[in-house]
């Protein structure tokens, strides 16, 4: 072979159709491992290179999936991001990344602008109202990501069973007044974890009291640390591992010590082994959950939409040094000034997790 090889020149030589040639490197998972496997190692041995952007202009496509998160700089999101281009690269394909910003309006436009672009769209904790998510997915190849409308493909980290866990540890260590610290009101997630908490206490005599980090960022949630230390629970739950991080530096400001003062549990397992005592947190796959939404763009290439379906991958309870027993009744809690202490410098700032 000659010159630069074409497709159609490795595809005779190989003694196969031109078309997979291209399906082994834009769709491998339509062929047996062992064929895009003969295929790539020929192609590399004759410097063949896809023509990514000849197949851009035929077909309008950048042979990419385009990914829409709210917030790129919360730390819940670039493991995802991670995940998903790692598991996309593999399939053949790119990732365009959007950021939204929080805003329902930018989102909305995003979709609009990336869909003609691209061979999918993954849109992460979407902020659309339902009725337009619905209009979405009857028109685009789109899987959401913890967003849970019905008649669309989405995929959802589940933490409910880890709450119940959760609050069940608590109550063993003899907690009865537990602070659900809430985050986004927008969010899916904020949403079932609060009824999660709710539904277990009602039939486990545990008193909740709600609080709201909005907008779920280290500041708010440090702001609203004495009001949590002072409504007398001596647990809090809070939305995500940001929350509890900046609760926990409002705390150790105040002189709460945790966990002797008040335990403390988060969600997302993003930042707990940056926390000081190291944070018990609900952990959440979401890398499986990356790799099933590219895999669902893959597996349905030519579709106009996806056909809906609910993928669940639950949350696990992960213990570390957070929680203990309940401080006695005869020492009760009481808030010193802020104090420039060491636990309360130097940690994450930014938007709180949005699973």
């Amino acid at each position: 072979m000659t010159g630069r090889p074409t497709i159609t020149q490795l595809a005779a030589e190989l003694g196969i159709a031109p078309s997979t040639v291209s399906r082994a490197f834009t769709r491998p998972n339509l062929l047996k491992p062992e064929t895009v496997a003969l295929v790539q190692k020929a192609a590399e041995a004759a410097g063949y290179v896809p023509n990514h952007h000849a197949r851009a202009l035929s077909t309008g496509r950048a042979g990419a999936i385009g990914l829409i998160v709210p917030d790129i700089a919360n730390p819940f999101f670039p493991p995802l991001v991670r995940a998903a281009q790692n598991y996309a690269s593999d399939l053949g394909l790119s990732v365009f990344l959007a950021d939204t910003d929080e805003d329902p309006n930018r989102e909305d436009r995003l979709i609009s602008r990336m869909a003609p672009q691209v061979e999918g769209l993954i849109v992460v904790s979407s902020r659309l109202a339902s009725s337009r998510i619905r209009q979405i997915a009857d028109s685009q190849r789109v899987a959401f990501i913890n967003r849970d409308v019905p008649e669309t493909y989405r995929v959802l980290l589940d933490t409910a069973a880890a709450i119940r866990s959760a609050l069940t540890h608590l109550s063993e260590l003899g907690h009865r007044h537990i602070a659900y610290v809430g985050g986004p009101p927008q969010s899916w997630a904020n949403k079932q974890r609060r009824s999660a908490v709710d539904n277990f206490s009602t039939g486990h005599a545990l008193e909740v009291t709600h609080f709201s980090a909005e907008p779920g960022t280290y500041e708010a949630a440090k702001a609203l640390s004495d009001s949590v230390a002072a409504s007398g629970v001596t647990a809090v739950i809070a939305f995500d591992d940001v929350i509890a991080h900046g609760l926990m530096g409002g705390f150790a400001a105040a002189g709460v010590d945790v966990p002797k003062d008040m335990s403390v549990i988060g969600c997302d397992d993003t930042l707990a082994t940056t926390t000081f005592p190291a944070l018990s947190t609900i952990a959440v796959n979401v890398g499986a959950a990356a790799r099933r939404a590219v895999a669902a763009l893959s597996e349905n290439a030519g579709s106009t939409s996806l056909t809906g379906a609910r993928i669940i991958f639950e949350g696990s309870l992960v213990l570390r040094g957070t929680t203990g027993p309940v401080r006695p009744a005869s020492s009760p809690l009481t808030l010193e000034p802020e104090l420039d202490h060491p636990s309360a410098r130097g940690v994450q700032t930014g938007r709180g997790s949005d699973s």
